[in-house]
Parts: C-alpha cells; structure tokens; sequence
C-alpha cells in the first residue's frame, strides 16, 4: 500500500499566541446609570451638582461617554433621535439636575450654565464634544416642548456668549422639517433676544459675521413666508431692528456681487450696449441699488476686462482706447452730479492703488468730459473739496491746468451773459 508524503512542518520554537485584553463593552446605560445615581444625591445643590461631575471625572470615562453626559446634563436622560428620553422599563431613566427642569429665567439658567462652563475647564477634551453634541441636539428640538426648545435657547445664547459654543452651530437649524414648522426661526430669535440683552447689540452682530449667519437669516423662515417683509416684521417685532439692517446690507452686497457677474458676462459675450444699460437698470430697480453705486461696479467691471500693459508709457494711450468704448455704458448711469462725483473718486482711487495709472488720472477725466459722462461742475466740485486723500498731490496737480482752463471758460460765459 502506498502511503501519503507527510508535509514539511517548520522546525523550532512555537511562539505562544498573546491573548489580548477584551475590548470594554460600550455601554452607555450603565455610565448613565452612574451619573444619575450621584446627581439624584447631590438634589437641586448646583455645587454639591458640579462636585460629583468634577469627581466622578476621575472614575468614569468621560472620553468615551462625554455626549451621553451632555444628553443627562441638557435634557435629563439619554437622548433618541427624535428628541424623546430613552426609557428602560420601570428603571428611572431621568434626573431633574439638567437644564430643562431648571427654572426658565435668565438668573436660574446662568447659574446651571457655570455647571458647564467649570466641568469643561476642569476636562478641556469635553469642549470638542460639547460643539458635537449641540448640533445633535439643535436637530431635535421638534422633540421638545415650547418650555424645554425656550430655555435651551437662552442657555444656547449663553454658551455662545461665553465662547462655550461657537456660533456657527446654529446652521444646523436650517434644516427642512424645522424650518417649515417655523421652529428654527422662533429658536434663533430666542437666542438673539437673550444675547441682546446679555451682551447687546454689537456683539451680536459680531458674531452673526464670524459665525458666517449673517448672509443666511432670511433660510431659517418657512419657504411660504419668505419675504423680506414678513422677515423684517418677525424680527423687529422682537426688538432686533439692527439684525434686520444687518440683513439687508448683507443681501445689498450680494446683489451688487450678482450684477457684476451678470455685467461681466455680458461685456464678455459682446452683448448690445442698449441692452446691457436694460438689464443693469432692471437688476438694479429690483435690488435698490442707486446709480452711484451702480456706476462704480461699472467701472471696476470695465477696467477687470483689460489686459493692462506693463510698460507706464504704453498704458495710457491702452486705457483711453479701451474705455472710449464703454463711455455709453458710463454715461447711462451718470446723469445725476452723486453718481458723476462716485465715478470720480472711484477712478482717483483706482488710479492711485495701481501705479501705471498714476500719471493718466487727468487724461481719464478728460475723456469723460469730452464724452459728456463727467460734467464740469463735478470736476470743479472735486477739485475744491470732493476729492478724496488717494494720491491728492499729484492728482490736484495733474487737473490744475484743466480746471484753469474750465474756470476761465466759465467766467467768459459769465461776461458774455452779462453783456446780453
């Protein structure tokens, strides 16, 4: 009988496997469990409160559980999505040491708020899932009733007041199923009427800026109530004329930002010069925005077309060239002095932020007024006292012949009315 080759085994020391340790099993429950049990001892004391968190610390793991702990300390038990408390049969699953069975005035609020603010000093990793944790549960207020959704916002104000909380947490709020129901707005309104009145105005706007809100509100209005009226209503109902303001330059920029890229396009596109004066006076009609301001973004379109020569004595004759074509795109919203003066200091301006422009300030004005954009009351006006302190010298100089001559023009016209 034929037996099997046995196979080659590999000779030597047999190194014995390490067994490694057993992953800790996560348990949220049990660590919930723990703080309820030291919060329920320590009762409505907010000290005897923070000294059990502060020590408990030490024994638990707040690095694993830390969101689980702002749920119990926030809205008493562990939050489900949705919003609700989770419950485990007939076990107590809830503390009244949290936020939203704290008295809902400001003082009450302050104080549990220092709860917080002490345990996040005393444990710096919880400030990351403290951010975390509020866009959790910002998205849950449907949840919560009117009581809990108005003191969480107003500790909200409070927590971003103090740098707790950044404010761009509250973009988590623009989210369709609150916006609709009208709760991400009357949310955030609590907040801005809380830090008014705890921080005032300017810092409100401060952060609105930094937070990046500013150019956002009117998204947290419900889609069939988004205009500008009912959003200047709601807010300045609530005190908050000055975030209404805020808006509206806010929105005014974008605007002016939209009819450049619109003017833009269409210089590029090579688009009828009537039509293009059409669309720029629609657009603006719609937006509010004034021929002075308008005819500024003209000219700051009109000059971002060009390829500008490098060489200072080539530039001048490229520049005049160039805008010759476009005076009567200038001339259309310059029939008003407000709007000839803007497009003036916009071109002193331009001319003294780019040096190969430095010396052909008085050749552009010339060019205007040959064409009729610039008149000579302006130009007079500009010289005396509407000129701006951009490279005044030189450009005062370079306009003194100019305005000699558009003087004594104008004392002749002067005699020979007299004469008649």
């Amino acid at each position: 009988m034929s037996q099997k080759t046995e196979k080659p085994v590999l000779s030597g020391q047999r190194i014995k496997t390490r067994k490694r340790d057993e992953k800790e099993k996560y348990d949220p429950a049990g660590f919930r469990d723990s703080i309820l049990q030291g919060l329920d001892k320590a009762g409505t004391d907010l000290e005897a409160v923070y000294k059990f968190l502060d020590a408990a610390g030490s024994k638990l793991d707040y690095r694993r559980y830390g969101e689980t702990l702002f749920d119990i300390l926030i809205a008493g038990g562990l939050l489900v999505p949705g919003g609700s408390i989770a419950q485990d049969g007939d076990k107590i699953c809830k503390t009244n040491a949290c936020v939203f069975e704290t008295p809902e005035d400001i003082a009450s609020l302050r104080n549990f708020e220092q709860v917080f603010v002490k345990l996040m000093r005393r444990y710096k990793y919880l400030e990351k899932m403290f951010e975390e944790e509020m866009k959790k549960v910002l998205v849950f207020i449907k949840g919560f009733n009117e009581m809990e959704r108005i003191k969480l916002a107003r500790i909200t104000a409070l927590w971003i007041c103090n740098g707790t909380v950044p404010p761009q947490v509250l973009h988590v709020l623009i989210n369709e199923h609150l916006v609709k129901d009208n709760l991400a707005l009357d949310f955030l309104m609590e907040v801005f009427v809380t830090w008014k009145n705890e921080k005032g105005l300017p810092t409100l706007m401060t952060a609105l800026k930094r937070g990046g809100l500013e150019g956002r509100l009117l998204e947290f209005v419900p889609p069939n109530k988004r205009t500008e009226e009912y959003f200047r209503n709601a807010f300045e109902e609530k005190g908050l004329s000055e975030v209404v303001k805020l808006h509206k330059a806010q929105a005014s920029q974008e605007a002016k930002r939209d009819l450049q890229s619109q003017l833009e396009e269409e210089l590029q596109d090579g688009k009828a010069m009537k039509d293009i004066v059409s669309d720029l006076r629609d657009f603006a009609g719609k937006n509010a925005i004034g021929d002075q301001e308008v005819i500024t973004i003209v000219w700051t379109t009109v000059m971002s077309l060009a390829e500008w020569n490098k060489k200072e004595e080539l530039v001048a004759e490229q520049a005049l060239k160039h805008l010759q074509k476009y005076t009567p795109l200038f001339e259309a919203f310059t029939s008003a002095a407000r709007s000839q003066m803007a497009l003036m200091l916009k071109i002193q301006e331009y001319c003294y932020e780019n040096m190969n422009f430095m010396k052909i300030f008085h050749k552009i004005i010339l060019l205007f007024y040959k064409t009729e954009v610039i008149s000579e009351e302006v130009i007079l006006k500009w010289y005396k006292d509407g000129h701006s302190v951009k490279g005044k010298m030189m450009f005062l100089e370079q306009m003194k012949k100019f305005i000699e001559w558009l003087q004594s023009a104008e004392e002749e016209s002067e005699s020979g009315e007299e004469e008649d």
